[in-house]
Parts: C-alpha cells; sequence; structure tokens
C-alpha cells in the first residue's frame, strides 16, 4: 500500500514537472516569437531611416554641388567685376585728364569752382526768399502803422509857427529912431538894460528895428514895451521903465493863458499853477523854428491817440506828451540837458512817475520803461519829422549830409554815395565785380545800423543801395 502510494505519487510528481515544462516552454516560444517580430519591424524601421538618411545624402550632396557652381559663378562675376572697375577707374582718369586739358583747370580747382556756384546759387535763393518774408512782414507791419498813424494825423491838424532869435519891429515914422536912442544913447541903452534884449539900429532901413535876444520872453517884453512908448510918444527913462513893468505883467499874463489854454485843450486838470505857468512860457519858445507849446500839443494829440489804438493808458501818455519838453522853458536858466530838467520839474510838482518815465526816454537819454514811453517817443519823431514841422541851419544840415556820405563811403566795395530828398535819402552805388546781391543787402542794413547809431536826424532815411553791371561794346 505504501509502496504504490509512493509510485503514484512519484508519478504525479513527474507528469506535474512534464506539464510545468511543456508550459514555461510554450511561453517561451511565444516570447521568443514577439522578440522576433519586434526585431524584425525595428530593422525594417531602421532600413527606412537609413533609405531616408541616404535621400538627404544625395540632395545635400546635389545643394552642395550647386552651392559650389554658384560660388564659382560669383567668382568669375566678381573678377569680371574687378576688371570692370579697373577699367572704369582707368577710363575715369582718361576723361579726368581730358577735362582738365579742355579746361585749364585741375580737380580740385574744378571741385572749389563747382562749390562756389552752389554757394552763389544758394545765396540767391537766400536773399530771394529773405527778401519775400522781409516784403511780406512790411507790408502787414506798414498796413497796421499806416492805419494807425494816418488816423491820429488825420485827427490832428495845428498850426506850425516858426520862431528865430531875432524880432523886427517896424516904426509908424523915422522919427522916432532919435527918440528911441535919446541923449548920448541914453533911452536905448535904458531900455536894453531893463529888457536884456539888444536893439540893432540899420542905417540903410531907419523904420526898421531889430530885437535880438536868445530869449523869447525877453523879445516879446521888449516888443509890446516899444510899441506901447511909441503909442505914448514920450520917451526917456522913466516911461520907459514904466512901459517895460507893463509888458511883463502883460506877458506873464499871456503866459498864464497860454498854459491854462493847453490843459484846458487836453481836458487836463490838477496841474499846479506853477507849473502851468511854466507850460506857458514854452508858447515864446522856440526849438528848429517849431514853436514847442505847439509841438508839446501836438505829441499829446498823437500820443493819446496813439496809446488808445494800441491798448496803452491814453491818460499818460497824453500828459507825458504835453510835458516832454517842459524843460526848455528854464534850460538857459539850469545846467543840464532839457530831459534831465524837466524831470526835476515833474517830480518837484509831485507829478506822477509813471508819467515822468514815460516822458524821460523821448531823446534816448533814458530806455524805455513803459509801452508810454515808446508811444511818446514816436509821435515826437512823428511831430518833427513832418514836411514844414522844424527848420534846421545850413550848417547842420550841410554837416549831416557829408556824414551820410561819409558812413557810406567807409565800407568796401562802395563807389559812390549821395545824399539827396534833402538829405532823407541816401543813394550808394556799389562795385558789382566786388559786391554781389547778398553783399549788397548786407551792405545797406549796415549803413542803416551806422546812421541810427552816429547820426541825428527828423523822420525816416532811406539807404538805397545800387548794384549795375553794364557791358558796353562799339560796332565799327
Amino acid at each position: 500500500m505504501n509502496f504504490q502510494s509512493i509510485l503514484l505519487a512519484t508519478l504525479s510528481f513527474v507528469f506535474g514537472g512534464f506539464l510545468v515544462y511543456l508550459f514555461k516552454g510554450k511561453k517561451e516560444k511565444e516570447l521568443l516569437e514577439r522578440e522576433k517580430k519586434a526585431l524584425e519591424e525595428r530593422e525594417k524601421f531602421l532600413k527606412r531611416k537609413e533609405k531616408t538618411l541616404f535621400e538627404k545624402k544625395e540632395e545635400l550632396e546635389k545643394v552642395e554641388l550647386r552651392l559650389k557652381e554658384k560660388e564659382s559663378e560669383i567668382l568669375k562675376e566678381k573678377k569680371r567685376l574687378s576688371e570692370k572697375e579697373k577699367e572704369i577707374t582707368e577710363r575715369e582718369k582718361e576723361i579726368q585728364k581730358k577735362l582738365e586739358e579742355i579746361s585749364l583747370l585741375t580737380k580740385e580747382e574744378a571741385k572749389k569752382k563747382i562749390l562756389s556756384e552752389v554757394e552763389k546759387e544758394l545765396q540767391k535763393e537766400i536773399l530771394e526768399w529773405n527778401l519775400k518774408i522781409e516784403r511780406e512782414k512790411e507790408e502787414n507791419y506798414l498796413k497796421k502803422a499806416r492805419e494807425i498813424l494816418v488816423g491820429a494825423m488825420q485827427r490832428l491838424a495845428l498850426p506850425v509857427v516858426q520862431e528865430s532869435t531875432t524880432t523886427a519891429y517896424f516904426l509908424p515914422n523915422p522919427e522916432f529912431r532919435g527918440k528911441i536912442i535919446g541923449k548920448e544913447g541914453r533911452n536905448i541903452r535904458t531900455f536894453e538894460k531893463l529888457t536884456g534884449v539888444e536893439l540893432i539900429l540899420d542905417e540903410e532901413t531907419p523904420e526898421l528895428i531889430t530885437i535880438s535876444c536868445f530869449d523869447p520872453v525877453r523879445r516879446e517884453i521888449a516888443k509890446i514895451a516899444l510899441d506901447k512908448l511909441i503909442k505914448d510918444g514920450r520917451i526917456q527913462p522913466a516911461k520907459i521903465e514904466e512901459k517895460v513893468k507893463e509888458a511883463e505883467k502883460e506877458i506873464e499874463e499871456k503866459i498864464k493863458e497860454a498854459g491854462e489854454g493847453a490843459l484846458l485843450e487836453l481836458g487836463i486838470i490838477g496841474i499846479d499853477p506853477n507849473l502851468t505857468k511854466l507850460l506857458g512860457r514854452l508858447k515864446f519858445r522856440s526849438s528848429f523854428g517849431q514853436n514847442v507849446l505847439v509841438h508839446s500839443l501836438e505829441v499829446a494829440h498823437l500820443a493819446e491817440i496813439l496809446a488808445s489804438e494800441v491798448g496803452a493808458d491814453p491818460k499818460v501818455a497824453k500828459i507825458a506828451g504835453l510835458f516832454h519838453d517842459i524843460g526848455k522853458a528854464v534850460d538857459h536858466q539850469i545846467e543840464g540837458s532839457h530831459v534831465q530838467i524837466g524831470m526835476r520839474i515833474l517830480e518837484k510838482f509831485g507829478i506822477d512817475q509813471k508819467i515822468i518815465s514815460a516822458m524821460k526816454s523821448h531823446h534816448g537819454e533814458f530806455p524805455p520803461e513803459n509801452i508810454e514811453a515808446v508811444i511818446v517817443q514816436i509821435a515826437d519823431q512823428i511831430s518833427g519829422a513832418r514836411p514844414g514841422a522844424r527848420k534846421e541851419t545850413v550848417q547842420e544840415y550841410i554837416k549831416r549830409v557829408e556824414d551820410l556820405e561819409k558812413i557810406a563811403l567807409s565800407f568796401p566795395g562802395v563807389e559812390k554815395a549821395f545824399a539827396i530828398e534833402g538829405g532823407r535819402e541816401l543813394r550808394v552805388i556799389v562795385k558789382a565785380d566786388e559786391v554781389d546781391d547778398f553783399k549788397a543787402q548786407k551792405i545797406a542794413k549796415e549803413i542803416a545800423r551806422r546812421i541810427e547809431e552816429e547820426v541825428k536826424y527828423p523822420g525816416i532815411i532811406k539807404v538805397n543801395v545800387i548794384r549795375e553791371f553794364r557791358v558796353i561794346e562799339y560796332a565799327k
């Protein structure tokens, strides 16, 4: 029994081992088949990859071949261009040499000539452009300025009284001549002593007596006193003293009336009576033949109108215009310019500082501190510059004309200079071969600037620079 059991167990073990062997062998076979299949697939993939790489290699070889061909072509083209460049350079040298032979100019000389021509052309264009801009600006500014100034002057028309340093008095009868002289010249000496004037009696014109004095007030007193003595008929020292005093009182009243009349005309109130009298004295004062009180009234009117037009203070401009020459009332008695004297007078009478600032700049002694100062300066120039307003001595006129021509002739390239139109235009002729259009314009501006700085003149002086090129040939 035991033996059978052992045998059966052994057989079972052997059979089980065999079955296990058979199962393992099948599994291994399947595994091997899968590995084999995987290897076959891998081999196929590698073959395809190899084929692809081979194809790419062939393409790269073809590209490399094309690049080598292109490189060869580029080298050939480069060589050809280099040869062509060399040929062109040689050709340029030949052409340049021929041009130099033809034009008789070297390369540098030709370059300078071309640059010079270009520079001239550019200067011409710049000059034309500048002239165009200046014309447009001048037209606009002048149009507006004319409108303002013409409007101001249309509203103002004052007479101009011209005075001198002498006054003529005609006797109703030449017999009075002896009475005026008196015994041993007693009457005439008394008269001259009391009035401060000089009586000039001409033998050729016995009916004429010339009253000479730089002080117009004294001349007027002498004239009135002389008239009173002639009417009275009794000419002797006591009577002369009496009539001179009467004349002084009369003149004092006239001065007061003149000052008050000027203030009334302008509608100015609150002025000190003593300052009003000083203003009235300007009636008997003249400057360049222009009555100073009339001129002051004219400046005041113009300044007021101009200030209204440009938005400044009309009242300040008007009062400053009226008193701008107040210093001339006493400038023969006090040291200093009439502007400085006028400033001290106005400060003494408590006039507003803004008005003083506006009046003190009319002759350029002080820079303008406000717009009213510029307006008073312009009004003063307009009043003094308009035709017939002022007169100047022959010596002053000749000197001004000489100064104008001298300034123009001091510039290089100027051939001739003529002051014409009574010194209101300076005609300058320049050398055409030395001065071009651009330089001519520059000379005109420089001459105008120097005239403004060095010459005193009324109104405006026109500088006319003429550049003319003439070619003359004769037919024989």
